[in-house]
């Protein structure tokens, strides 16, 4: 009898191991040579690494300077509210983590969507207090509909047990209802209407200098 003749699943393995071969005797050959040259250009080596140090110090200065130009770009920040009631309510929730993070909060982010569990925009004050908005923006600004307690309540319902927040806000370029205002005070609550979202967006001062009874710092020593 005949042996048995290799697979053709046999000859490409045999192949690949072929191929691999050839293949780490060339890589192996081209280090050689590169050691080889290398051993007779010991100055390449010094300066190769003088070049990736000031890549470094000139990459890291050009993040800075960009930081710097955008901190202080942020810091001249003004809506007018004409500008607010003409945008998309998702543009409204960026601007406001816009004048979050012109007041200091490095971290500011928006987070609203679906499944945002009543909030929009997230942020860390400078004393360390976490703030949890919810934006309500109506086209028709004080003409709209007013903000009644039902969307108080989803946010007074995940404010602090869900987002771990010190201070809660719910803010509009419209107006809130007698109850949601009532329904606010009792679950110590912030409303921004758009009276002081006016005051804010248009001026310098950050929000927790415009609101009333904010909690007191988590880092005291940030006052001084």
């Amino acid at each position: 009898m005949s042996g048995r003749r290799p697979s053709r699943s046999r000859k490409r393995r045999q192949l690949r191991v072929g191929e691999a071969l050839v293949l780490v005797a060339v890589i192996l050959w081209v280090v050689g040579r590169l050691l080889h040259w290398l051993a007779g250009h010991l100055w390449i080596i010094p300066l190769t690494l003088a070049l990736a140090a000031a890549a470094t110090v000139l990459w890291q200065h050009t993040r800075t300077q960009q930081a710097r130009q955008r901190q202080e770009s942020v810091r001249s920040l003004r809506y007018p509210m004409t500008r607010l009631d003409q945008l998309h309510h998702r543009d409204f929730e960026h601007a406001i983590r816009d004048l979050m993070y012109r007041d200091g909060c490095t971290d500011a982010v928006q987070v609203g969507g679906a499944g945002d569990n009543g909030a929009d925009v997230k942020a860390t004050d400078p004393y360390g207090r976490r703030w949890v908005i919810q934006c309500k923006h109506r086209q028709a600004g004080l003409d709209g509909a007013a903000v009644g307690t039902p969307d108080l309540q989803v946010l007074n319902g995940t404010g602090r047990p869900v987002h771990k927040g010190d201070v809660i806000v719910l803010v509009t370029n419209g107006r809130f209802s007698k109850p949601a205002q009532d329904f606010a005070k009792s679950q110590r609550l912030h409303l921004v209407d758009r009276a002081t979202l006016a005051t804010w967006a248009g001026g310098h001062r950050p929000l927790w200098e415009l609101l009333r009874a904010v909690p007191l710092p988590r880092r005291p020593n940030s006052l001084s």
